[in-house]
């Protein structure tokens, strides 16, 4: 189609970027997606923290100092030096449990950050879709316009030649105002698209320096539901999530078993007491645990599991849900174009009788009415096919979006 051509055509002085290049730039340059790669980071320092082990505890004492006494020339003679080092022991696995958890939730937050990745890089692919949409209108505008300049000319011709009424003239340059409101309306159309796709991209590209480039079209060919449900089952990274936080929940309870033992600290010291010079001791200090074994945090965390189970099973139902109302939403936006690109289709059909009913008006064998007609409603129809493709583009990405990953290109 001569519209898809031109829409693909950059502008002079621009380099039109293809929809590979707008979400590589994208990809490094947004900040909400920096973002959200920067909470994975935090993520993965807070596994270091879960990872180490207690501090040691170090004890210097010297008792029985007497600066009071007789001779105040030995303040120390008496003094009982003591040193001691303890250190808590952690039993079943408490320190690999909550590196675990840490882990769990590192995998997460990842799987969090490609959600986010995920929506955003609709959004961007709806914005791509609107320009390419906008660039599309503007050259069918412009084609309208000039065809439509054309006709004014020959008209004319035609009044100064007598071969029409003046009010026949003024009845067609009236007609021309919705042409170039249309071509106006596209241009501001153009623009506002580019700052939307620019603004995704915080990029400070002039619009004049800024072009996109891609194919405007559709494809007949698509795969069938159950393609798209597999992909989204394997693919989703919030039902990723979902199953992850099942799993966390699960080791978060085995840390909240784990932290309802008694852990001992052992102690060391060294110490002085004359006429002993030097003596060593050894503690061992265990908590007697009668009230308090954690009963709390192990049952909140057998809750956590029941419900994040439930998140899950609420999350796979939406993420069929979302599957089949793109999918569906596709097939209908593509049974309405198949018409449009038939051998004898809505678009040949409307040009058409554009043509014939523009020579036969030229020629005195149609009525202006019908001329002016016959005008409109071949632009109505490439404005309707154009937009048709653009629902068909942002229902592939909505589809792409409820799969998880770029299903159709």
């Amino acid at each position: 189609m001569q519209v898809a051509l031109f829409a693909a055509y950059p502008a002079a002085g621009q380099t039109a970027l293809t929809w590979e290049q707008v979400k590589t730039r994208f990809e490094s340059g947004n900040p909400t997606m920096i973002a959200a790669h920067l909470n994975v980071q935090e993520s993965k320092a807070q596994e270091v923290t879960a990872y180490l082990r207690p501090n040691p505890n170090a004890t210097v004492l010297i008792d029985q100092l007497d600066p009071f006494s007789g001779n105040p020339y030995r303040p120390f003679g008496n003094a009982l030096p003591l040193i001691s080092m303890d250190y808590l022991h952690e039993r079943q696995h408490k320190r690999e449990l909550r590196l675990e958890s840490a882990q769990q939730g590192t995998a997460i937050a990842q799987s969090q950050a490609a959600d986010t990745e995920r929506t955003l890089l609709f959004n961007l692919r709806s914005a791509f879709v609107q320009t390419l949409q906008a660039k599309a209108l503007l050259a069918s505008a412009q084609e309208n316009l000039d065809y439509f300049d054309r006709q004014l000319s020959i008209n004319q011709d035609r009044y100064r030649a007598g071969d029409i009424a003046r009010v026949d003239l003024d009845r067609v340059l009236l007609q021309r105002v919705q042409y170039q409101s249309d071509f106006e309306s596209a241009q501001v159309n153009l623009r506002t698209a580019k700052i939307t796709l620019l603004t995704l991209l915080n990029d400070r590209t002039q619009l004049d320096a800024f072009d996109v480039t891609g194919n405007y079209d559709f494809s007949a060919a698509v795969p069938p539901l159950s393609t798209f449900r597999d992909t989204a089952l394997a693919n989703r990274p919030d039902l990723q999530a979902a199953i992850q936080t099942i799993r966390k929940a699960e080791v978060d309870h085995r840390l909240a078993v784990a932290n309802g033992s008694t852990d001992p600290t052992i102690g060391v010291d060294f110490g002085r007491n004359p006429p002993i010079p030097v003596y060593m001791g050894v503690s061992v200090s265990i908590p007697v645990r009668i009230f308090d074994r954690n009963q709390g945090e192990k049952a909140r965390t057998q809750i956590d599991i029941a419900h994040a189970e439930r998140e899950r099973q609420a999350t796979e139902a939406q993420v069929f849900g979302d599957v089949d109302s793109a999918y569906y939403t596709l097939l209908s936006a593509l049974n309405l174009l198949k018409p449009y690109r038939a051998p004898d289709g809505y678009l040949a059909t409307a040009g058409r009788i554009r043509d014939t009913i523009s020579f036969s008006y030229q020629h005195g064998q149609a009525a202006l009415v019908d001329y002016l007609d016959a005008q409109r409603e071949y632009r109505a129809t490439q404005v309707a096919y154009i937009n048709l493709i653009a629902s068909y583009l942002t229902a592939a990405g909505q589809l792409n979006l409820a799969a998880g990953r770029e299903v159709i290109p």
